[in-house]
């Protein structure tokens, strides 16, 4: 993408423009900023800018937004799972943890499975759970291969499995 910040081109997307998962992190960061608001002006979907405001860290703003969506549209999967990432934002994994949970029960068996398995390992691994991490990011990577998932989400969850073995590695 052009106009990415320098060393970015090989992070994982993040499925909005402008928008890549930091491989140290393993959180979305903006990599190109005209190209995130580029996109968020022609959005006429609420999520897209929930998800900006999570990625930026305005977990009050979020949540706020996130509250008017939910309200028009309960059975949203996308704006259920942007619940527990605005928790997660609130430095609160463990109810994060808890709303990804009952997502994973309600997706068992579905192609959103692998999708709620990566969000579960993303906020256990910035919780400090990395063994938890690890499994969770094994799980999703074998589904979204199994499943012959978009490359884009393989290469995801290839990449955030990976850091997490390495720091487990370091660890023990």
């Amino acid at each position: 993408m052009q106009g990415d910040v320098a060393g970015t081109s090989d992070w994982p997307e993040a499925g909005f423009p402008g928008v890549r998962i930091n491989p140290v992190s393993l959180l979305p960061e903006i990599v190109n900023d005209d190209a995130c608001r580029a996109a968020l002006a022609q959005s006429t979907d609420p999520a897209d800018s929930i998800f900006v405001l999570i990625v930026e860290g305005h977990a009050a703003e979020a949540a706020e937004q996130l509250a008017e969506a939910r309200f028009r549209d309960p059975e949203s999967f996308r704006l259920r799972a942007f619940e527990a990432e605005v928790l997660r934002v609130s430095h609160r994994p463990d109810r994060a943890l808890e709303l990804f949970r009952q997502l994973l029960a309600e997706v068992h068996g579905t192609d959103r499975e692998a999708l709620v398995l990566q969000y579960m390992g993303k906020v256990q691994y910035t919780a400090g759970h990395i063994a938890a991490a690890v499994e969770a990011f094994a799980r999703a990577l074998d589904l979204r291969v199994a499943q012959s998932a978009d490359a884009a989400q393989i290469y995801s969850s290839t990449v955030a499995l990976q850091r997490a073995r390495d720091v487990l590695d370091l660890a023990c």
